[in-house]
């Protein structure tokens, strides 16, 4: 693993009154993912943890399969299993998100370009975003867990699409349904039907419920 690619995160204190830190756990808790959004669910929740990405092949990891739930439990496992193998003695979380919209399964845009194609083809669709979080510890998965939400687009005009991309490109790149639920992405919706954090990409209540029955957070 590059020692290039690890970041170490600030602690975060719960709050004045609650009289200790978020250092709660004995050994490092490691997020196996270059998400932002996925960083700020863990840091709003006060888990302290340092970030590794995962040197993974998600193409190849996802080859040859079509059950949205399953790619995405797939590469959250492969993805924590991926970091903890260098790291045994560590907890690492993977976490990965799936977006399907009429029986078409949909990957990151390549281009501004192909960002445009994608919304033109969610415009007036279902989109189903599928989110799966796993946790793995001596190389191996110990925990995981997969969501699916709904989310109805509205009809987008090529004008919006246009305005659209022009403030929110290239972040959306990195987001397979090309919208941020946390910045303008919301504007392409007319209604969600599902958990909020699935949305934005990891599961959390979930996963901490995981951190409390091991023991990494007070229950």
């Amino acid at each position: 693993m590059d020692k290039a690619a690890v970041e170490p995160l600030p602690m975060l204190a719960l709050g004045p009154c609650l009289g200790f830190s978020t250092r709660l756990f004995m050994t490092r808790l490691i997020l196996a993912s270059g998400s932002s959004i996925r960083r700020q669910m863990l840091e709003d929740a006060g888990v302290e943890f340092e970030v590794v990405r995962p040197d993974v092949d998600e193409d190849a990891a996802k080859a040859g399969q079509t059950e949205p739930r399953k790619i995405a439990g797939d590469l959250a496992q492969v993805k924590a299993v991926a970091v903890s193998a260098s790291r045994p003695d560590d907890w690492v979380i993977g976490s990965d998100s799936v977006v399907v919209a009429d029986d078409r399964l949909f990957s990151k845009p390549a281009s501004r370009e192909e960002a445009a194609d994608h919304l033109r083809f969610f415009s007036g669709k279902t989109m189903r975003l599928t989110s799966g979080v796993a946790l793995a510890r001596e190389g191996r998965t110990d925990w995981s867990h997969v969501e699916t939400a709904e989310l109805q687009v509205r009809k987008l005009s090529d004008a919006f699409i246009e305005s659209y991309l022009e403030a929110e490109w290239p972040e959306v790149g990195h987001t397979v349904g090309v919208f941020r639920m946390e910045a303008r992405g919301v504007q392409l919706f007319e209604a969600i039907a599902g958990d909020h954090f699935t949305i934005l990409g990891m599961p959390l209540i979930p996963l901490l419920g995981a951190f409390r029955e091991r023991g990494m957070l007070p229950s």
